[in-house]
């Protein structure tokens, strides 16, 4: 039988997926939890926490491994894992993704940037930075993010069998979906050949920052405004949604544009920032300018909306929402 390659004080191996609704980051887990279990012999647990069930909201799966003789009576969040994988990327923004990393963790990044790029948006201090093009896999492959995932996880995982995953691939689809089987494994294997690695050493004198617990409310008896006050009821404004978008966003082709607002309409999240200027016949009219991406999820209703292609999907390139983004009309109304 396989052996572990670290354990903690308790004996398990540790591993934590964060995610968002609809990447399959939960199936991910209970299917790494079964090669574990069934396919190498480890005693082995895997559940998931999440909010609302609805596709882009914050997830998280956690894994535990340990040997045969060792029980496991803990099923609390993990907070030290010894590998995290990130199904997308920007959750580096709302989710402190890498809390409680040890100095040699191994961080699997769904990205198309380079490690060092990563590095810095996530702020590691040490340890290893995995990165697989989980999302450009599966649209190539036509499959799905966790797939390619799963490999790149398996990669990372030497104790575990990759066959093993194969066989648990194709007996899952086979009977109902047997057109998926070799499309899914063909992900795996991609997932599992095109990482690719980088180990940041510790500075000296620099220790790991402590975790952080998940479920500490950011308002509580002492930190909430007196009187209770709830100071942003319901505000949408602040938030940042790109850690909805799934791969594919619109892009904004202005010269084929003609300012009709069916985009508009459809946008369930009001993107679109329009201003008021005269036309050729100096009569006032509204013109698009583009699209605000904070807000943008890539549900691409847009694009079938827009009768002049001035609207495409395209995928979500490096540093395109930032780059191109247009401060929403909340912005423009106060200066």
């Amino acid at each position: 039988m396989a052996v572990l390659p670290k354990t903690n004080g308790l004996g398990f191996f540790e591993i934590r997926l964060e995610s968002i609704g609809g990447l399959g980051a939960n199936l991910a887990g209970k299917m790494l939890a079964e090669a574990g279990v069934v396919g190498s012999g480890f005693n082995g647990v895997s559940f998931s926490s999440y909010g609302s069930e609805k596709k882009g909201s914050p997830v998280k799966a956690h894994i535990r491994f340990c040997a045969p003789d060792v029980h496991i009576r803990d099923t609390t969040p993990i907070e030290r894992p010894h590998i995290v994988g990130i199904f997308h990327e920007n959750l580096y923004k709302t989710v402190n993704v890498i809390s409680g990393i040890y100095e040699d963790s191994i961080v699997l990044v769904n990205s198309a940037k380079s490690p060092e790029q990563l590095k810095d948006k996530l702020k590691l201090l040490g340890g290893t930075i995995a990165v697989v093009d989980a999302t450009g896999i599966a649209l190539e492959e036509k499959n799905r993010v966790n797939m390619a995932m799963l490999g790149g996880l398996f990669r990372l995982c030497d104790f575990l069998d990759p066959e093993f995953m194969k066989g648990v691939i194709r007996k899952s689809l086979e009977k109902k979906y047997p057109q998926a089987v070799e499309p899914a494994i063909r992900t795996f294997e991609r997932g599992y050949n095109e990482v690719k690695f980088q180990t940041f050493s510790l500075a000296e004198g620099v220790e790991m920052p402590k975790p952080t617990r998940w479920d500490i409310p950011i308002l509580g008896y002492e930190t909430q405004p007196i009187g209770g006050t709830v100071t942003n009821p319901g505000n949408s404004i602040l938030k940042d949604l790109s850690i909805s978008r799934a791969g594919m966003m619109p892009h904004f082709h202005e010269d084929k544009c003609i300012h009709c607002a069916a985009c508009d309409t459809a946008c369930p999240d009001f993107c679109f920032v329009w201003e008021e200027k005269p036309d050729k016949k100096g009569r006032p009219q509204m013109f698009l300018q583009g699209i605000d991406y904070q807000y943008c999820k890539g549900c691409l209703k847009c694009v079938v909306a827009c009768p002049t292609e001035a609207l495409t999907a395209e995928r979500e390139t490096d540093g395109y929402g930032e780059e191109h983004r247009v401060p929403h009309r909340f912005a423009l109304a106060n200066g």
